[in-house]
């Protein structure tokens, strides 16, 4: 089981069935903050469809080609970060995450974004990671220009979220500048 401590009260954990219900009690317990961004919270409306969510990464998990990890604070589910891909030719992959609205402002999401890379860098041999953001998703946007993304620039009309295209900004860090953040 894949599990890394963030802090003394938070860790990550790999997404099982048993997170199903917690999974969907968070995004349901959110749903106007987290619609602003996520294409899919409309499409997630029991634990059902949690719990499919769930078996898409483990099934992602287990090929090798990147998984989805609960960011869990004081015994809680506060968020989840996913590694979307394993482009092992390439060496290159991208970064998702998402944190519920009362969890955000304590540096969980910095800290679980930096796990991930050093795990994508030092243990998967990555070259590239990159995670890309809607243009006005300020506090999105915040965590790879504090872990020192270079941004690469707009991609127009990237993504349809609901009733219109947002734009993405595209940022992106290699192995050789990746510095640990502390």
């Amino acid at each position: 089981m894949f599990i890394h401590r963030l802090e003394e009260h938070s860790w990550l954990k790999l997404l099982t069935m048993e997170d199903a219900e917690s999974l969907f009690a968070l995004i349901d317990s959110c749903r106007p903050h987290l619609r602003q961004w996520l294409p899919w919270v409309d499409s997630t409306q029991t634990a059902a469809d949690s719990k499919t969510f769930i078996f898409q990464g483990l099934q992602k998990f287990a090929a090798g080609n990147g998984f989805e990890a609960g960011i869990w604070h004081r015994g809680q589910l506060a968020g989840v970060i996913g590694i979307h891909y394993m482009d092992r030719v390439n060496r290159k992959t991208s970064i998702g995450y998402w944190l519920g609205e009362s969890f955000q402002g304590m540096g969980l999401m910095t800290k679980a974004c930096q796990a991930c890379i050093d795990y994508l860098f030092t243990e998967q041999g990555m070259n590239r990671v990159e995670i890309r953001c809607a243009t006005e998703n300020h506090r999105s946007r915040a965590i790879p220009e504090r872990l020192g993304f270079t941004n690469e620039g707009t991609i127009r009309d990237a993504e349809w979220l609901y009733d219109r295209f947002v734009d993405h900004v595209v940022y992106g860090m290699l192995a050789r500048e990746w510095k640990k953040c502390e």
